[in-house]
């Protein structure tokens, strides 16, 4: 008996984004994070590397702002991918990461300054896209 991937209750497809090569190619070589993401906007693996970088460094509203600029690159990509808002978006496919990335640093970051609301929302939509990343 073979078993599908079907969920009953008609959970959309895993949304997969498309890679960007020249950027993860550049991110990989270890080029400045702030070169990529000026040379490749809508990479949201350029403002993952800011944020965490930021956030490493101690200063957390330069990575919520990179982190949320991200996100919202991330969005917007997964949107013209056919993601209608829900349904996952799985870590263990390398592209998704970029903006998966961004929703983790900008939970730190609004945990860090308090905003409890944007952390569970941000923790939230980890469980949602994959629930491997609970942890």
């Amino acid at each position: 008996m073979t078993h599908s991937h079907h969920n009953l209750l008609g959970e959309p497809p895993p949304t997969l984004l498309p890679g960007s090569p020249a950027a993860d190619e550049a991110l990989a070589a270890g080029t400045d994070p702030a070169e990529v993401a000026a040379a490749h906007p809508t990479v949201s693996a350029a403002w993952a590397a800011l944020a965490e970088n930021a956030l490493e460094g101690g200063r957390t509203i330069e990575a919520y702002a990179y982190a949320r600029t991200g996100y919202h690159r991330g969005l917007d990509a997964l949107r013209r991918n056919g993601w209608k808002g829900f349904g996952p978006v799985p870590w263990s496919h390398a592209p998704n990461r970029g903006f998966l990335r961004c929703v983790t640093e900008l939970a730190k970051a609004a945990e860090r300054i308090g905003e409890v609301d944007e952390q569970e929302r941000c923790t939230q939509l980890l469980r949602d896209c994959d629930p491997t990343l609970a942890a």
